[in-house]
């Protein structure tokens, strides 16, 4: 009976000993390749009589131990390099903001008493934009797309709102000759 002791003992001390080294964290994986097998490796562990669960360790470029990837995730390939054929050239996006040369919706006076209308060839705002201009008579000021606009006249005052995108030509009669103003509405 004592002897049925001892091996009880012996065999939960074991089983002690392997539970501790493998919750410690300990795992047995290969040597490198340039190192012998030592006491931690799987083929010293087995003839010890005690045996591990191991994963299999590869060894990278640098050659030092990597882990192949667990079977929760799988690897993700890197993109692929974009390429592009000689000649064609890139193309850029027209700006979606308001540039230097584009001015934002705001009310632009035209005086025409005060104004070289001949030198003011086009204009370019965004939508919402009022061209307004002064002293000019009722039905003078017309314009090539009425429906990109909504046009009112009050007191030798028009106002034209630019209320969707595209081109507009504003032409403004003054002494004996039509000028147009070609305004691109983003």
């Amino acid at each position: 009976m004592i002897s049925l002791r001892r091996t009880v003992a012996s065999a939960v001390t074991a089983v002690a000993a392997t539970v501790a080294v493998t919750a410690c964290g300990t795992d047995a994986v290969s040597p490198l390749p340039a190192q012998p097998r030592g006491p931690s490796s799987p083929a010293a562990s087995v003839s010890a009589g005690t045996t591990t669960p191991t994963t299999p360790v590869a060894t990278g470029r640098t050659g030092s131990p990597t882990r192949p990837p667990s079977s929760a995730g799988r690897p993700v390939p890197p993109p692929p390099i974009p390429t592009r054929t000689r000649g064609t050239p890139r193309t850029t996006p027209p700006p979606t903001d308001v540039t230097p040369a584009c001015q934002g919706a705001v009310r632009y006076d035209l005086p025409l008493a005060e104004t070289e209308i001949e030198l003011l060839k086009s204009l370019c705002f965004a939508t919402g934009a009022v061209l307004r201009i002064q002293g000019i008579g009722p039905g003078l000021v017309t314009v090539d797309h009425p429906e990109l606009v909504s046009q009112q006249y009050e007191a030798g005052v028009v106002d034209i709102r630019f209320v969707r995108p595209g081109t507009v030509a504003v032409t403004i009669p003054q002494e004996g000759r039509e000028h147009t103003i070609t305004v691109v509405v983003r």
